[in-house]
């Protein structure tokens, strides 16, 4: 069973089809509770604002069960905004915090139009486990304003737009993904 947080800011349709087209049983989280021991993985989706996904996931008690579920290096794969939510900041919300799992700030994209829409490349790090069945260049979707700044050996996948940036993440279980 994989668990997808439902945390009020999210594509919870989309994600939920795509993880059940590719054969999953899958449970919608609408409490912390919900993450319990029988889950093989959860899913942090988010489309929408940072501060507004950092306000609801501590309003709901998701914050801690999150962290406690990454302390436990429990695989958690978060999506476009779920995946900034694991850093400790953002210049979209610079008065709010984020779950701070991953150390490293969200900045926003200097790029020449902004938001980035649209398909682009992506460049896998050598190493990278989750997406090393990417081949040179596969495209995936974004629509996004703001980046991941991690450090460097967090860094599973870079894209550019503007600028060089980091599309993805890989810390233990933990993978994340500015991309949908």
């Amino acid at each position: 069973m994989i668990g997808v947080v439902d945390y009020g800011l999210g594509n919870l349709p989309s994600v939920t089809k795509a993880l059940e087209r590719a054969g999953a049983d899958v449970a919608l989280l609408e409490t912390p509770d919900a993450l319990h021991d029988e889950l093989r993985a959860v899913v942090l989706p988010g489309v929408g604002h940072f501060g507004a996904g950092a306000r609801n996931l501590r309003e709901t008690g998701f914050d801690a069960a999150l962290k406690d579920w990454v302390d436990a290096d429990r695989p958690l794969l978060a999506i476009c905004v779920g995946l900034q939510l694991l850093f400790e900041r953002s210049e979209e919300d610079p008065d709010e915090r984020g779950l701070a799992v991953v150390p490293g700030t969200v900045r926003r994209l200097r790029a020449p139009k902004v938001p980035h829409m649209g398909w682009n490349d992506l460049s896998v790090r050598e190493g990278a486990r989750v997406l090393s069945a990417v081949e040179p260049g596969e495209k995936a979707y974004f629509v996004h304003s703001f980046h991941v700044c991690p450090e460097p050996d967090h860094v599973a996948a870079t894209t550019t737009y503007g600028e060089t940036f980091c599309s993805a993440i890989e810390r233990g279980s933990l993978v994340g993904v500015q991309f949908h």
